[in-house]
């Protein structure tokens, strides 16, 4: 009865065996062997990715709007500085025409207070220049819509002057080679 049950018990569990990897689908057992298994890793691995794929969207969004909100405080202290150095560059020329005004009101010397003002001019030119502002030369040259701006008209005194600039009113000037203001000009006809 021993040897009975002991060739039952191992039937029994060759037939677990069996049930529990199945080849065939149709056959019963807990685990089969077949393409859904792959397809699930597959979507599995799809998923994965996808959820990769958002993950990096999310931070490539939160790394531009980081970027568009530093742009934009960098522009506007841009801004709110922008004049600074020209500022400071008068400076200079400001404290040369206070000092000028003192000896003004002290000195009676027309010549000493002539020196002392063409010199504070000078500075001031030279401060222009140095941030790249130039005057417009315009007597005499051939009147151009692009850079004058026609006052007046009067009758040229010779014909070589018609149609040119015969006398400036008010001088043009050119910011880095960039007209920023236009010559106001008599033009001969």
């Amino acid at each position: 009865m021993e040897d009975q049950e002991m060739t039952n018990n191992s039937e029994t569990a060759e037939k677990m065996e069996g049930m529990a990897m199945n080849a065939d689908e149709n056959a019963a057992g807990t685990t089969l062997l077949n393409e859904e298994v792959a397809e699930e890793s597959a979507m599995d691995k799809l998923t994965a990715e996808l959820q990769e794929q958002k993950d990096k969207y999310l931070r490539l969004m939160a790394e531009f709007d980081n970027f568009r909100r530093r742009t934009a405080k960098e522009r506007l202290d841009l801004i709110q500085t922008a004049g600074k150095d020209v500022i400071v560059s008068f400076l200079d020329v400001l404290d040369d025409c206070d000092r000028a005004e003192k000896q003004l009101q002290v000195s009676d010397d027309i010549s000493v207070q002539k020196e002392g003002i063409q010199l504070v001019f000078n500075k001031l030119r030279s401060a222009m220049q140095q941030k790249g502002v130039k005057n417009m030369e315009s007597i005499g040259a051939d009147f151009d819509v692009e850079k004058h701006e026609a006052i007046t008209e009067i009758p040229a005194p010779t014909d070589q002057q018609k149609g040119k600039v015969i006398d400036e009113v008010m001088k043009g000037y050119y910011l880095n080679d960039k007209i920023i203001r236009f010559a106001k000009v008599v033009v001969g006809k």
